[in-house]
C-alpha cells in the first residue's frame, strides 16, 4: 500500500488548505508567488468545492480546478485533492430534506453551515460517490496529484428515519436477534423490553436518562456509519489511482470516532491539532494528541493536517499566538513524528464563519508578522527535512486508551460529573510529559510485550480479551499501573460482579471493593505523601500490599495506592507532582529514563531517530546542558557541551 514516504521523498511537506475559489482568479498566482516564497510544497485543494464543482445536480464545472491543478504542478507544489463531500451544496437538501442530518429532539440540521449531511443517507451516498468518481476519473493521472483527502472531520450524528432503519440493520447483524439484543441492553430495567426491531429507535429525546447500552451501541454505530462512507470513497479513488496514498483528517480527541479502528482503513493517519496559545498546558495537550496520532499510525510519520498560524475564531476569546510560537509547536510536532506541517488556511478568508480564523497570509498581508513567521518556518522545515523524514520515535511507555471505554463511562448516570475521561487521560499523559519520558498510545487488545512500562489511566469498560491481556503481559514480566475506576463494566456495560472484574481484583491484590466514595469539585484527600483528587475507593487488601493509604475520614488506613508484584492500583487521581513523580518512578524501575538527563523546567527533550529537539515551552530564556559536540540543524552551528534557547525557542541536534 502507499503510504507518507511515498509522498514526502526526503522534504517534511508544508502548506495547508487551499480556497481559492474564494478569491479572484488573479490572486492565484500572488498566492504562487507567495507560496515559493514560503517554501510552500503542498496544498489541500476542493474541501469545501462541491457547490462551485456541481452547481446544479449532474452539472460538472471542473475548468477553474484544472487551472488550478496545472497552476500548482507547474511551480512545483504537489496538490492533496480533497473530495468535496463534507458540505453538501444547498440544492441537495432542497431536493433532498431527507439527505439532512436531524438531531435527538428531531430537529434538522439544514445548510447553511457544513456537515450538514445524513451519513445513512443513500441519496447523499449516491451523490458523494458521483463527484468522488469523476474528481478520481479526471485527476487521478494528474503529475500535481499526491494524495486523496476524504471529506473533513468527519463529526456529523443523525438521529432521523434514515438512521433508525440502518441503526436497526446494524444492531441485527451484531445481535441477530432481538432477544440478544434484549439481553445485551438489559431492557428488563424499566419496562424496555423490545418485541419486534422495528419497535427500536436511535436514542431520542427522553424523558429521562437513556438506556446506557442503546446510547453506547448508538455511538458504536455512528462511528461505523461514517467509517462507511469514508471507506466508499477511499475505494473509489483507490480503483483509480491505487498509487496515491488516501486519509481524512481527524479531529483531536474527537469523541464520536473509534479512532483506532479508522486509522487501520487509511493509508496516512493526518490530525487537527489546536491548542490554546494562553493554555499553560497547551503543548501538553498538544504532545498528547501528537503521541496518539503516531501511535495510530502503528509508530510511523503522520500528517499534522490543520492547524492555526495564528488565532482560531471559534473559542469564548481567540487569542494570537506570541512570536515564536507557531514555529515551536510546529518543530514540536516534527519532533513527535509528523512528516507534514500543515494549517487551516493559506490566505485568512475575508468573508463567510471563518474569518477571523488565522490563515498562513493573515490579513496584514505578506508584510505581517505570521507570513513572516511561516516563512521563517518553511526554510527551517527544509534545512531539516531530509534528516528526519520517514525515521521514528522510541517509546517504551503506552497508555492504555479505548473509545468504547470513553463513551461508556460517559453515560447519564455515572457516579460524578466531574470525571472527565479525556482529563483523566490528559493527567497521566502531562504526568509522563513533564517527567520527559516519551509515551505511545495503545488499545487494551493491542500487543503490548514491547513495552517495558504500561499504565491505564482509566478504563472503565473492558472486554475479557483485554483483562485475559493485560494479566498476559503482567505475567510476561511487564509492569502495569492502573487508576481508579477500571474494569467495572464489560462489553455491554454491564456492571461485573464485585464492580471490579474479579481477575483484576486478583491481579492488584484486592479482596473487596466496598464502595465508589467520588469527590467533590476541588476537594482533595489526604494519602501518605500526597493529596488524591477527583475519586477514592472503599478497598480491602487481599495479598496487595498498600505503598500509600488514605488519612483520616471515612477510608483512614484504607489503601491509596495497592501493589502486587510488577501491578501497581491507584484509587484516586494522585495531584499532578505526586502522579508525576509516582510514574517516573515506575518508568525508572524498568529503565526507561528521558531523552536527556537535567532538563530545565519547561524545556522538553524528544528524541526522534538520532536527532535531539530541544524545545522551550517557558517564558524565559535557558541554557540546557547537551554532553558532547553536535549539530544545531537548524542554524548549521556547532555545540559543544550546551546550548542557549530563547523564549519559545528550539534547537534540533544531530550527532
Amino acid at each position: 500500500m502507499p503510504n507518507l514516504d511515498d509522498v514526502t521523498r526526503g522534504r517534511i511537506l508544508f502548506g495547508g488548505d487551499y480556497n481559492p475559489e474564494q478569491w479572484p482568479e488573479e490572486t492565484w498566482h500572488e498566492d504562487v508567488r507567495l507560496m515559493k516564497e514560503a517554501g510552500v510544497n503542498s496544498v489541500t485543494l476542493g474541501v469545501f468545492s462541491w457547490a462551485k464543482l456541481e452547481p446544479r445536480p449532474g452539472a460538472r464545472e471542473f475548468g477553474w480546478l484544472d487551472r488550478l491543478m496545472d497552476l500548482m504542478h507547474g511551480h512545483g507544489i504537489g496538490v492533496v485533492l480533497a473530495t468535496p463531500t463534507s458540505s453538501p451544496p444547498p440544492w441537495m437538501g432542497r431536493l433532498h430534506p431527507e439527505t439532512l442530518p436531524r438531531d435527538e429532539d428531531g430537529r434538522t440540521e439544514w445548510w447553511g453551515g457544513r456537515q450538514h449531511f445524513s451519513h445513512s443517507s443513500a441519496t447523499y451516498r449516491r451523490y458523494a460517490a458521483a463527484i468522488t468518481e469523476d474528481l478520481a476519473a479526471r485527476y487521478g493521472g494528474h503529475p500535481a496529484l499526491t494524495m486523496w483527502h476524504i471529506n473533513n472531520e468527519y463529526c456529523t450524528f443523525d438521529y432521523g428515519d434514515e438512521a433508525a432503519a440502518t441503526f436497526r440493520r446494524w444492531l441485527q447483524d451484531k445481535y441477530g436477534t432481538v432477544e440478544a439484543l434484549n439481553t445485551a441492553w438489559g431492557t428488563a430495567f424499566w419496562s424496555q423490553g423490545y418485541d419486534a426491531w422495528h419497535e427500536v429507535l436511535p436514542p431520542r429525546h427522553a424523558h429521562y436518562m437513556k438506556n446506557p447500552t442503546h446510547v453506547l451501541d448508538f455511538k458504536r454505530y455512528t462511528s461505523d456509519m461514517l467509517l462507511e462512507c469514508y471507506a466508499a470513497e477511499r475505494d473509489i479513488v483507490r480503483r483509480h489511482t491505487p498509487h496515491i496514498p488516501v486519509t481524512s483528517n481527524f479531529m483531536p480527541m474527537w469523541v464520536g470516532q473509534d479512532a483506532w479502528k479508522w486509522a487501520a482503513e487509511e493509508d496516512i493517519v493526518s490530525v487537527d491539532i489546536y491548542p490554546d496559545p494562553r493554555d499553560p498546558l497547551g503543548a501538553q495537550s498538544a504532545a498528547l494528541v501528537q503521541d496518539m496520532t503516531r501511535s495510530q499510525a502503528a509508530g510511523g510519520p503522520w500528517v499534522l493536517m490543520e492547524q492555526a498560524a495564528g488565532p482560531v475564531n471559534w473559542r469564548g476569546v481567540n487569542h494570537p499566538k506570541p512570536r515564536g510560537l507557531n514555529r515551536l509547536w510546529s518543530l514540536q510536532a516534527v519532533a513527535r513524528g509528523a512528516d507534514a506541517v500543515c494549517y487551516f488556511q493559506w490566505r485568512q478568508s475575508r468573508q463567510g464563519a471563518e474569518k477571523f480564523h488565522s490563515g498562513m497570509v493573515s490579513h496584514a498581508g505578506e508584510h505581517g508578522r505570521t507570513f513572516q513567521e511561516v516563512k521563517r518556518l518553511g526554510v527551517e522545515l527544509a534545512l531539516i527535512g531530509g534528516e528526519v523524514t520517514g525515521s521514528h520515535l522510541q517509546a517504551d511507555i503506552a497508555i492504555l486508551h479505548d473509545w468504547n471505554s470513553w463513551w461508556a463511562g460517559a453515560q447519564d448516570g455515572r457516579l460524578s460529573t466531574e470525571v472527565d475521561y479525556p482529563q483523566v487521560v490528559g493527567a497521566w499523559h502531562r504526568a509522563l510529559w513533564e517527567a520527559h519520558r516519551t509515551t505511545a498510545f495503545a488499545h487494551p487488545e493491542h500487543d503490548l510485550s514491547a513495552y517495558k512500562l504500561v499504565v491505564v489511566p482509566q478504563l472503565y469498560l473492558l472486554t475479557d480479551a483485554a483483562i485475559d491481556n493485560l494479566l498476559a503481559y503482567v505475567r510476561g514480566g511487564g509492569t502495569l499501573v492502573c487508576g481508579f475506576l477500571t474494569g467495572v463494566a464489560d462489553e455491554d456495560d454491564r456492571v461485573r460482579p464485585g464492580g471490579m472484574d474479579e481477575r483484576l481484583r486478583e491481579l492488584f491484590g484486592i479482596r473487596t471493593l466496598h464502595e465508589w466514595w467520588p469527590l467533590d469539585a476541588g476537594e482533595t484527600v489526604e494519602c501518605d505523601g500526597f493529596r488524591g483528587t477527583l475519586w477514592s475507593e472503599e478497598i480491602e487488601a487481599e495479598d496487595g500490599v498498600a505503598e500509600a493509604v488514605y488519612k483520616g475520614g471515612e477510608l483512614d488506613g484504607l489503601p491509596a495506592v495497592l501493589r502486587k508484584g510488577g501491578a501497581r492500583y491507584l484509587s484516586t487521581l494522585p495531584e499532578p507532582a505526586a502522579l508525576r513523580d509516582l510514574l517516573a518512578d515506575a518508568a525508572d524501575s524498568v529503565g526507561v529514563r528521558p531523552a536527556l538527563e537535567g532538563i530545565p523546567a519547561g524545556v522538553e527533550a524528544v528524541r526522534r531517530g538520532e536527532l535531539l529537539f530541544l524545545l522551550n515551552h517557558g517564558r524565559d530564556e535557558v541554557t540546557v546542558e547537551v554532553p558532547g559536540t553536535h549539530r544545531d540543524l537548524l542554524t548549521g552551528g556547532s555545540v559543544t557541551g550546551s546550548v542557549r534557547l530563547e523564549r519559545h525557542g528550539a534547537a534540533v541536534l544531530a550527532p
